[in-house]
This record gives structure tokens, C-alpha cells and sequence, in this order.
């Protein structure tokens, strides 16, 4: 599978056909309800059946805990350590983040061990797994006794949130919990300041989420200095609407320049032909993801004019780049030619002062997009390679983790004999890097059509990951030809197999008449 969410996975024996695995082929061949009556009745019991399903999910998430504590106590971990990396593999199982893993963890302790009328108003469906989250976050800071008798006190089993939208359910249990410990609740919110921080999500459209967790009394004050600047220009006269002037202001006062660049280097990742010949395969840029060919020449254009450079890269003679981007190109060819000029905004001289882009050449195979490899006898990974596996693996390279990347990582460990190549090497998270280091978990390269890392859990369980396509790569041809696909496909070939079973077997409708 590309990219960094990997295949399914299967321990190294397949085991035979599990009850799940029979459920999933017989939901496949039940007939659909021919009325809508039916059909919303069927819509709901399904969505009852998801809350039995993620009740079961925490109980054997505690299970599982448990039995690796044990473990790792009898392998001699020490006390403080027990548990590390089980947050990690329960993500991997539901195809779930590192970070978000923990949290699921966290939630299913909660039920199983604090909320058991939380927990039993799940397993009936009375509450989905989301809104049995917010149940649980609301009542954290408070003492497992404490948190027992809020859930007592809400009793979710008993039907009494009942019709109630989700904030109806966070106010009760934050009441509930505030009467219970008025003082710790206090602190939690005194405390929660310091969570304060800024985040950046991608959103459709080339567009992103800039999102700031402040104390309330400073975001409302951020908010009206942004509201009362884009009324004065309304007034004025502006064209933009509100919600544009404020966002424009936003951008304008944080980086101190009017259009909101101001030297940060991007690294967009365009093919020679989308950049010189006005190709349509879309570039890739880091921190977001894929955009249209279009746009990233746009982009680029605007901050005055790309230029071919000889030995790989080219720049301005006039000092550090102002403000503008990396353009790093992938030749397909391998020729080295990018057979571009420069573009609009610049004469492309050495000296002219316009000049403010960077453009470096990537080499990559013709059928497989794989960028060429370097190598070192150095442990750290020197400046250039760093940059390689950077531009390479895009965001942490674990299953499921779209955190950016923390750490440049030895596949292989350097202390066992792994060279330091970028064959060797994967971006990581600090968290993922970390979990990775805990007894019992194992990676290697593997062989495939791009960089492709196989992580093998202390359960046996094996995960690949591969590097996701840079622009211009080929697509592929089929999913099987991935490593570590073969599980999975086998998997669904199993299921596909068992519902034509089922169907030759099934009476037709009608047959006896």
C-alpha cells in the first residue's frame, strides 16, 4: 500500500476462518430490506452492532494490555516501563495513528475498569463509541472512586441521555463531575493553559486548518482584534468578505509581510515537465500533501522566476533567499535535463536580485519513481542524505502515522552493523521512533518497487510501510505487487470466496412458488 499507511497484516501462521471473519462474508450476502421502514431499522441495528463491536474492541484492548505487562515483567522490564509500545500495536490492529492508539487504550481502561454503565450502555448501543469518548474526557481528572460515581450518577444504560445532542452530554458529566470535585476541576482548567499550542491540518482545495488551542480570555481577544479590523476595512470600502479580511489578517501579522511569505523554505516537490512544460501531474508539498500542477506553478511564479541549475541545484548569487520556496524536481528520465528557462519574474541571471528560488534535482527510477540512494560511514546521516529521507518519506514512515518527522532513524541499528544509507534509514515520529526501541519489536528494509519497511510487532504481527509515490511516478499496476499485500489480498480472496459459497447455497427467492 502506498504511502505511510500500510497493508493489512497477518501473523506469520494465517490461522483458519474466525467467527469475525464468517460474520463479515454473511453480511455480504444478506439481502438488502426492500422498504425504507426496513431499511432505517436495519440502519439502526447496524449501528448498534458497531457499539456491541467497539465494547468488545476495549475489553480485549484490556486483555491485551495485561497480558503483555506480564510479559514484559517476566522478560525483566523494569516496573516504570511495563506497557510501552502496547498503545502502539493496538493502533496498528485498528489501522489507527500511534497518538490515537494510546487514547483508544485509555478509553477502553476507563470503561472496563471506572464506568461500567458507560461500558454497558455501549455494548447495548444506547451510546456510540465517540460520544462514550466524551464521557470519558470530561471525568479524567477526576479519582477512579469519584469517576465511578459520576457514571453511577448519569447511569448511560439507563436511557438517560436518551435524544441528547453531544454538548447536552458533555454539560451533564462536567456538572456532574464539578459537584464531585469542585476544587480538582478548577485546577484541570487552571492547568489546561498550558496545553495552549498550534496546529496545522490539511483541508480540500489546496487550503489547510491553522489551528490555535489558546486560554479563552486571549482567543476571544485575538478573535475581536481579527473581527474589528476586517469591519473597519468593510467600512472602508474593501471587497473581500469578513471572514476573508480576518483570515488575510491573520496571515499578514503573524508573518509580518503583506502576501505571508517571509523565507520559509517549503520544499515543493514538482516533476521537470509539470514545472518547465506545463504538465498536469500534480506536486507534492510537504506538511500538506498533493496539489494540482496548476497551483505549484503558480506558487512558484509568484516568488520570481525558477531557473535549471548545473550539478543538481542553482540559487542567486545575492546572499540567502528571501521570500519564496525549494522547488525539488524529479527527473523521471535520470538524464539529468530539465529542459526548462526560467520563468516570469526574474531575467535568471546569477546576480539578479529577483532571484529568491532554489531548485534541486532529484533522480528517480523510470518505473518506480525510487529516488536514487548515497551513502556514508558516518553514524549521523550528513546534511544531504538528510534531505533525501526527508523528501523521500514525507511524514513518518510508521502505518497509520501522519505525524511530521522527528527523527532520521537506522532501520537497522547502527550499534548491530546497520550502514548509515538511505536504504537504512526512516523518517519517524519521536513517539514512533521510541515505541520502536521497546523489547520485542523488530524492523528491516524489504524488498519492493519503492523504500519499503517491514515493522514486526512483539505479537509476531508484520506491517509494511512504503514510501509514498513522489510526482511523476507510474501508477501501479495492481496492489499485489506491494510486499507484505499478500496477507491482505489472501484475506479478501477468503471472504470474496466464502459469499459466492454462501449465495450458490442460498434458496431463490421465489424457487418453491
Amino acid at each position: 500500500m502506498d504511502g505511510n499507511q500500510g497493508p493489512e497484516t497477518a501473523p506469520a501462521d494465517p490461522a483458519p476462518a474466525t467467527a469475525v471473519t464468517d460474520l463479515a462474508a454473511l453480511l455480504a450476502v444478506v439481502p438488502a430490506p426492500d422498504s425504507a421502514a426496513e431499511l432505517i431499522d436495519e440502519i439502526r441495528d447496524l449501528e448498534d452492532l458497531k457499539s456491541a463491536m467497539a465494547a468488545r474492541q476495549a475489553r480485549h484492548a484490556v486483555a491485551f494490555d495485561l497480558l503483555q505487562r506480564r510479559e514484559q515483567a517476566a522478560a525483566g522490564v523494569p516496573a516504570e516501563k511495563l506497557g510501552a509500545g502496547v498503545g502502539a500495536q493496538f493502533a496498528l490492529a485498528r489501522r489507527e495513528s500511534p497518538a490515537r492508539g494510546g487514547r483508544l487504550l485509555g478509553l477502553a481502561k476507563a470503561l472496563i475498569t471506572e464506568m461500567p454503565h458507560t461500558l454497558a450502555a455501549l455494548e447495548t448501543g444506547q451510546l456510540n463509541e465517540w460520544r462514550a469518548t466524551l464521557l470519558v474526557r470530561e471525568t479524567a481528572c477526576l479519582t477512579p472512586a469519584d469517576r465511578a460515581a459520576v457514571d453511577e450518577e448519569l447511569a448511560p444504560d439507563a436511557g438517560t441521555f436518551a435524544g441528547a445532542g453531544d454538548r447536552s452530554l458533555v454539560a451533564a458529566a462536567r456538572a456532574a463531575a464539578y459537584r464531585r470535585d469542585p476544587r480538582t476541576v478548577t485546577e484541570r482548567a487552571a492547568h489546561a493553559a498550558t496545553e495552549r499550542h498550534v496546529s496545522l491540518r490539511p483541508a480540500p482545495d489546496t487550503m489547510c486548518h491553522l489551528t490555535a488551542l489558546l486560554p479563552v480570555a486571549q482567543g476571544v481577544a485575538a478573535y475581536k482584534a481579527l473581527s474589528g479590523h476586517a469591519d473597519t476595512l468593510r467600512a472602508a470600502g474593501d471587497p473581500r468578505g469578513r471572514g476573508q479580511l480576518m483570515a488575510d489578517a491573520l496571515v499578514e501579522r503573524t508573518t509580518g509581510t503583506p502576501g505571508g511569505i517571509s523565507g520559509v523554505e517549503i520544499q515543493l516537490v514538482i516533476t521537470d515537465r509539470a514545472l518547465f512544460q506545463a504538465g498536469a501531474e500534480p506536486a507534492r508539498l510537504p506538511g500538506y500533501g498533493t496539489v494540482p500542477a496548476g497551483w505549484a506553478r503558480t506558487l512558484i511564479n509568484g516568488t520570481k522566476g525558477p531557473q535549471s541549475g548545473e550539478g543538481g541545484s542553482s540559487r542567486g548569487h545575492s546572499g540567502s533567499p528571501g521570500p519564496g520556496a525549494v522547488a525539488t524536481i524529479t527527473d523521471r528520465n535520470g538524464d539529468g535535463q530539465s529542459g526548462g528557462r526560467p520563468g516570469p519574474g526574474g531575467t535568471g541571471r546569477g546576480d539578479d536580485p529577483a532571484f529568491t528560488l532554489w531548485l534541486r534535482r532529484l533522480y528517480t527510477h523510470p518505473g518506480t519513481g525510487e529516488l536514487i540512494a548515497m551513502d556514508s560511514r558516518a553514524r549521523l546521516f550528513p546534511p544531504g542524505h538528510r534531505r533525501f529521507i526527508q523528501t523521500r518519506d514525507d511524514t513518518c514512515r510508521t502505518p497509520y502515522c501522519d505525524a511530521p518527522i522527528r527523527h532520521l532513524d537506522h532501520i537497522i541499528p547502527w550499534h548491530t552493523g546497520g550502514p548509515t544509507t538511505t536504504d537504512n534509514a526512516a523518517g519517524l515520529c519521536e513517539a514512533c521512533n521510541h515505541t520502536k526501541e521497546t523489547p520485542g519489536w523488530k524492523a528491516r528494509p524489504a524488498p519492493g518497487t519503492r523504500h519499503t519497511l517491514e515493522i514486526t510487532t512483539p505479537t509476531g504481527h508484520s506491517y509494511y510501510s512504503t514510501a509514498p509515490p513522489l510526482p511523476g511516478t507510474p501508477l501501479r499496476p495492481s496492489a499485489t505487487d506491494q510486499p507484505g499485500s499478500q496477507p491482505g489480498s489472501r484475506h479478501r480472496r477468503q471472504l470474496r470466496h466464502q459469499a459466492k459459497t454462501l449465495r450458490r447455497g442460498k434458496p431463490k427467492v421465489g424457487a418453491a412458488a
